[in-house]
Formats: C-alpha cells, structure tokens, sequence
C-alpha cells in the first residue's frame, strides 16, 4: 500500500502529463516533460513507475476510477431503477474523463498492443468492479463475476463509440449506452426465466449448485481476476 504522499506525487505527474499525451501519446516523452515540471528527478519518475508510460496511463485510469467511486458514494440513487444506476455509473465514470478525451484515445491505443493487451483487459475490469462497488452490490457468488463481465464489454463498447461521438453533450453516446443495458436487461430476464421453468429448473441444479460455490476474491488491494472454490471445511 503506497503512502498518501506517493499516491497525490503521482497525481501531479498524471496530471502534469495530460499536458503532453495529446502530442506524445502515452510514451516515455510525455512522462519525460512531466517529470520535469514537477520537477521531479528520472530516478524517482521510474521508481513511481516502474514500466513507463504503461504505469503513467494506468495510474491516470484508476484516478478516474477513483474519482468515479467517490461521486457514487456521495449519489443518492434511491429513486433510480437498478439499470438506471448502471448506465448512470457507466456515463459518470466517462464524464470523469470529459476534458480528456485525446488521452482517453491514445490509451485506447496504448493497451490495443498485444504487450500491453492484459494491462488493458485489467483496467476495464477494475473499472467494472469500481461501478459495481459504488452501487453497492453485495454479490458473492458466481454473479459477482458475471456482472463485472457483463459491465466490462457494455463500457468497453461504451468508450469506443463515445470516441467517434460528435453529438450534442454526447447524446448519441448516451442513447448508445441505454441500448446496451437493455440487452442486458434482456438476458437477466432469459437467465431467470430459465431458472425459473419447470422443465429447465432440474437440468440446472448441477451447474447452478457448483456456481454456487464460487466465491468473489477478497477485497483487500486490487488484484488481477480469480476467485476460488469454496473449501468443504467452509461448506
């Protein structure tokens, strides 16, 4: 766990580099000229990131994450739907980045390389579980990973069109994303309906029992995606 002075240094320098990415890109120029209007020496820019301007992109992701989990925390949600909450996540956590735009881009960019594509994969994960998290799910089954994937590829769709989007205050990107929640929605009412049938519901004892067993990992830093199976001793 990094210290509160480590963690606002780093702040400055994400943000000193939003200045730079739209020119640079993502790449070690852009940490380079941020550094230095910090004022901070090489040798410490590379201790606070190790990988260069991977960690530099991801550091700015998970501001926005952050960012996003504190404005959900601080949203009174009460009289929202359930899928309302979702889209209204997705769409804050976009807004978060607004001003930002070219370096929401260039990091698109950045973890479309297959070296950086399991960074990248990671990122839009924490980002789904930090949505969910600000809403409060208490999922602690198999579902805490089915929602977090299911919300993943909405806000990765999500992101790309809102890229190309031109539109009044986004609007189109907005419509785009209700449609999306929707299909889902879609497919929570298949799965119930399922579960729910007669002739369906004993076929899917055996795997609804194992998927039962399957536990969401401990909620200490966040870490990459397994979860595990319940020891019997805790059956």
């Amino acid at each position: 766990m990094e210290s509160q002075a480590t963690t606002e240094l780093k702040a400055r320098i994400v943000t000193a580099a939003l200045d730079h990415v739209p020119f640079d890109g993502w790449s070690d120029a852009a940490l380079c000229a941020a550094l230095s209007d910090c004022d901070v020496d090489t040798e410490t820019g590379r201790a606070l990131f190790p990988r260069g301007a991977v960690d530099l992109a991801l550091a700015f992701h998970r501001q926005g994450d952050a960012d996003l989990l504190r404005a959900l925390r601080n949203a009174d949600l009460s009289e929202m739907r359930y899928r309302d909450r979702v889209a209204y996540g997705v769409r804050l956590r976009l807004e978060a980045v607004a001003d930002h735009k070219e370096a929401v881009r260039r990091g698109t960019t950045l973890f479309a390389l297959p070296i950086n594509a399991a960074d990248g994969a990671k990122a839009i994960w924490e980002t789904a579980d930090s949505i969910w998290e600000g809403l409060g799910d208490r999922a602690n089954d198999f579902n805490w990973y089915s929602k977090r994937a299911t919300l993943a590829g909405v806000y990765s769709a999500t992101v790309l069109y809102w890229l190309g989007d031109q539109s009044p205050d986004h609007a189109a990107t907005w419509a785009f994303l209700d449609r999306r929640i929707d299909d889902v929605m879609q497919i929570e009412k298949l799965k119930k309906s399922v579960n729910e049938n007669p002739a369906l519901k004993p076929l899917m004892a055996g795997p609804n029992w194992l998927l039962g067993k399957i536990r969401p990992p401990a909620r200490v830093a966040r870490i990459d995606l397994p979860g595990y199976i319940r020891p019997k001793d805790q059956q």
